[in-house]
C-alpha cells in the first residue's frame, strides 16, 4: 500500500521527477543550504525562541538550541516529502502538525505566550528554507533558469501545505519570495537565541578526539554556508563576511568536489531517499543536473507554470 499511484503505476509521490525539486533536491550542497537556512530562520527572534524552549519536545533529547539535530529532521522531512510516496509524505507532515499544535513559546520582548505553528512564523521558516536552498543550489553551479527557479519556487507550497500553511498565501515564484523578505525585514534581529546559535554552528561540540576533524571539514563548510547569508543578516550577527566573489568561488569549488563524489556512495547514507524512490520509480528517476539542462526548453516555454 502506497507505493502504487492513482493510475495504477508507481507512486511517484508529491513531486516526481518531473519535477525541479525531484532534481534539485538530491544535490550535496543541499546540507550547506540546510546550514545558511538555520542562520537566516535564527534572525526571527519568535521562530527561533519557539525552537529554543522547545528542542527538547521536538528532538524527544535534552538540551537547549538542538540545531544539529533540527537540521537532521529537516534533511529526513525534504528527503521524505521530495521522494516519498504520497502516503509517506501525506503522513511527515501530518506529524509535524500535531507536535507544533501542542507547543507555545514566550515572546522574548512582550513575555506573551504565542503557539509555534502561528502562520506567521511557518511561514517565515518555510521562506528562509526554499531561498536558501534555491540560492545556494543556484550559486554553486546547479544550472537553474529563472524559469525553473520560479518552478521550484512555486512547487514547494506543497511543503508549505504539509506544515500547516494556506499555499495561496505562499510566495509562489522568485519575485513573490524577495518580496517577502523585503516586508519581513524591520522584524528581524540577532538577539540572544540567534547568537546561541551562530555559536552552536560554529563549534558544534563533540568528543575531544573528534576536535581536529570538526575544526577541519565542519568549520569551513559552516562558514561558507554563514557567507552565503545576504548582506543584511552579516550586519545583523554582527560578524564579517567575505567577499561575495570570494563566497561564490568557494561554492562553486565545494560544488564540484562534492558532486565529484559517486551519487551511488552519497545516496547509501540512510535514510535512503533516493535510493528507495529510484528503485519505486526506475532508474530514469535518477535526480541529476543534466536533466535540468535538458528540460529548459520545456520549462521556459512561455505559458509554463
Amino acid at each position: 500500500m502506497g507505493d502504487t499511484g492513482a493510475t495504477g503505476g508507481p507512486d511517484p509521490g508529491l513531486y516526481g521527477p518531473g519535477s525541479v525539486t525531484w532534481q534539485c533536491h538530491g544535490d550535496p550542497m543541499m546540507w550547506i543550504a540546510g546550514v545558511r537556512a538555520l542562520y537566516l530562520q535564527a534572525l526571527h527572534p519568535r521562530a527561533v525562541r519557539g525552537v529554543m524552549e522547545n528542542s527538547a519536545a521536538l528532538s524527544g533529547a535534552n538540551g537547549k538550541g538542538d540545531a544539529w539535530g533540527r537540521l537532521l529532521r529537516t534533511a529526513d522531512f525534504v528527503g521524505t516529502v521530495t521522494y516519498g510516496t504520497t502516503e509517506a509524505a501525506e503522513l511527515a507532515g501530518a506529524r509535524v502538525r500535531k507536535i507544533h499544535r501542542m507547543l507555545s513559546a514566550t515572546d522574548p520582548v512582550t513575555g506573551a505566550r504565542f503557539p509555534v505553528d502561528d502562520p506567521e512564523l511557518l511561514l517565515w521558516i518555510h521562506c528562509a528554507q526554499i531561498d536558501s536552498f534555491l540560492h545556494v543550489l543556484r550559486r554553486s553551479g546547479v544550472p537553474l533558469t529563472p524559469a525553473q527557479a520560479d518552478r521550484y519556487v512555486a512547487e514547494n507550497r506543497v511543503n508549505a501545505r504539509l506544515v500547516g500553511l494556506d499555499p495561496s498565501g505562499v510566495p509562489a515564484d522568485t519575485v513573490q519570495l524577495a518580496a517577502y523578505f523585503e516586508r519581513v525585514r524591520p522584524r528581524l534581529a540577532a538577539g540572544p537565541d540567534a547568537h546561541a546559535v551562530d555559536a552552536f554552528l560554529c563549534g558544534p561540540p563533540v568528543h575531544p578526539l573528534l576536535i581536529p576533524g570538526r575544526n577541519l571539514v565542519w568549520r569551513p563548510l559552516a562558514s561558507l554556508a554563514y557567507g552565503s547569508l545576504p548582506a543584511y543578516a552579516h550586519q545583523l550577527y554582527g560578524r564579517p563576511a567575505p567577499a561575495p566573489r570570494s563566497v561564490t568561488r568557494r561554492l562553486r569549488l565545494t560544488g564540484s568536489l562534492l558532486r565529484s563524489i559517486p551519487a551511488g556512495l552519497r545516496w547509501q547514507l540512510p535514510p535512503g531517499h533516493i535510493l528507495k524512490a529510484m528503485r519505486r520509480m526506475g532508474p530514469g528517476s535518477r535526480p541529476a543536473p543534466y536533466t535540468l539542462r535538458t528540460s529548459a526548453a520545456i520549462l521556459d516555454r512561455p505559458g509554463r507554470a
